[in-house]
């Protein structure tokens, strides 16, 4: 009987006016039935560009595949190329026995369509049914994967979604046809871990129902544990190894691999230094101690720099029936101590109020109520020039470095403007004082004149922090800036953050859903639910004795965990 999917010798190149790309370099994987395949590696191993091109979805060009099958066997007796069909045949396929979902539901949906529509679109696409037959089947699509109110849904609009209700609609579109293999491309490297460890379960639930083979896309070895049954480690557009899941952890045998696995975060002590793949692929020669596990710090030794006292963040929704509005209170009667030199991780779900509380902290949201008393200060009393003055002292690193950096100015001018807005210095000085800041980043001082898109995502982060530091702040709160990185990434950037803040003695919140992440880095956590502190404590207690039931499900959720 012939395999699921056999994909055998495949190449992919992307054609540029001044150079040839090889992404993807003589591949060869299979896919049974009823199996989930990992597919794993960093951004830019070729794992997302392999996926789509089973489906024909890359952009031709300049993608141009330059060998190799994709063969495709929907009975286990015959199969065919797809990557040979024209785009008329392969539209037979896509959706109907092959289906895909993709990392981010919110750009994957139509916001201008209801989320019922797109189900049953996808259904009288490819089935011959009337639209009250694909209403009824779209209800039970949408109770399949557990949305709350299946009816209700089919009115709602993409927009009026959570991002895990959002990510089951786009499950339950790819379900539609009943498709004989999924792909998904990261599906849950965006959600929380609660979120993540839901649709998981949900994938997992609905392979084992269809008997579906299943191509898992990730960069986190975390995840891969939980769902697949075999794994496929891509590195630099080839396949360094491959094998049972079990195999992979137990005894994994490339120095790739063996990174990966080691880079998370979860594996490690708080404060010590996080090894990155690099460590694994060219080893130092002499091996350097580089343990900076910081046990010292004592809230009792330390004063407090910032003192929250009962502080509501309340949001007005639109008028509605006889010109009453509704009220959302994002952040419920919060009150809590930010010692001086210390990290404090704020952590829960999306919707729990950390990113609001973490932004009126530095007043880019206004409180309804509350005192936010910053050395000495009361925040909530200054206005105009005396706010812009404190505003030197406190600053904030966004989750997306993209959209945080203006892509009309170089990066040394996004570096250098914060000097420029409070003016401090002079021009030449500003000029050494970017370079500084570059190399601090560890980034070269000649990168100066280059624009946000001509980085990766984990350079832009350390540009964005290396702006954040411009002033010499004091206080930082970094909201979500790992959280979208590759794990490697990821060690790389939480690494910059324990260097700079013992080389700067800055005090810092970090922000997070992930609590293996916040636990790492951080002295004290403070766990957010609805509003409102549900415990707060030292890192290492809250993390392996929470006393609240909404941090032990926060930490089983952990993937891998």
């Amino acid at each position: 009987m012939l395999p699921l999917l056999q994909i055998k010798n495949l190449s992919i190149d992307f054609r540029l006016e001044d150079k040839t790309v090889h992404a993807v370099k003589n591949i060869s994987l299979e896919v049974a039935r009823g199996e989930v395949v990992a597919v794993v590696g960093e951004s830019g191993s070729g794992k997302s560009v392999t996926s789509l091109s089973i489906l024909q979805l890359l952009p031709s060009p300049p993608a141009v595949k330059s060998g190799g099958e994709i063969l495709f066997s929907s009975n286990g007796k015959e199969s065919i190329d797809l990557s040979s069909l024209n785009s008329k045949q392969i539209q037979e396929y896509r959706g109907n026995q092959v289906a895909m979902i993709f990392q981010e539901p919110m750009t994957s949906l139509n916001p201008v369509l209801t989320c019922g529509d797109q189900v049953m679109e996808a259904i009288r696409l490819h089935k011959n049914v009337s639209r009250a037959d694909a209403r009824r089947q779209t209800i039970d699509l949408f109770a399949s994967v557990k949305l709350p109110n299946p009816e209700l849904m089919l009115s709602r609009y993409p927009h009026q979604l959570s991002g895990g209700q959002k990510q089951r609609v786009m499950i339950a579109v790819a379900m539609s046809c009943q498709p004989s293999l999924l792909i998904c491309d990261e599906p849950t490297t965006a959600l929380d871990v609660t979120v993540q460890k839901t649709i998981l379960q949900l994938i997992k639930e609905l392979q084992q129902a269809s008997n579906m083979g299943v191509i898992f896309i990730t960069h986190d070895l975390g995840v891969v544990s939980e769902i697949a049954d075999r794994a496929v480690v891509l590195y630099k557009g080839e396949i360094v190894e491959q094998g049972t899941v079990k195999d992979l952890f137990s005894r994994p045998q490339h120095p790739y691999t063996k990174g990966l696995l080691n880079c998370r975060p979860v594996l490690h002590r708080k404060g010590e230094r996080l090894p990155v793949v690099e460590d694994f692929m060219f080893p130092p020669k002499t091996k350097t101690d580089e343990n900076h596990g910081d046990s010292t710090f004592s809230p009792k030794s330390r004063s407090v720099l910032m003192e929250v006292k009962n502080l509501s963040v309340v949001f007005q929704s639109k008028k509605i029936l006889f010109g009453k509005s509704a009220a959302f209170r994002a952040v419920d009667d919060v009150s809590f101590f930010v010692y001086k030199g210390e990290t404090l991780g704020l952590v829960g779900e999306s919707g729990c109020g950390k990113t609001t509380l973490g932004r009126t902290l530095l007043r880019l949201i206004e409180p309804e109520s509350g005192q936010i008393v910053f050395d000495g200060m009361d925040l909530l009393g200054y206005r105009g020039d005396d706010l812009k003055k404190v505003r030197k002292d406190i600053q904030i690193v966004f989750q997306d470095p993209y959209s945080s950096l203006n892509p009309r100015i170089t990066i040394g001018s996004a570096i250098e403007e914060p000097m420029k807005v409070h003016r401090e210095e002079n021009f030449r000085n500003r000029r050494e004082k970017v370079s500084e800041l570059l190399k601090k980043v560890n980034l070269p001082a000649e990168y100066y004149h280059r624009f946000p898109h001509e980085f990766s995502g984990g350079q832009r982060q350390r540009i964005v922090i290396a702006r954040a530091l411009a002033l010499h702040p004091s206080f930082v709160v970094f909201d979500e800036s790992v959280s979208a990185l590759d794990v490697s990434v990821q060690a790389q950037v939480l690494n910059l953050i324990n260097d700079l803040k013992r080389e700067m003695g800055f005090t810092a919140i970090f922000i997070s859903h992930d609590l293996s992440v916040v636990r790492y880095i951080s002295d004290r956590i403070l766990v957010m639910n609805r509003g409102r502190i549900e415990e707060i404590g030292d890192a290492d207690e809250i993390y392996y004795h929470p006393r609240s039931e909404y941090t032990k499900k926060l930490i089983s959720s952990i993937p891998g965990h």
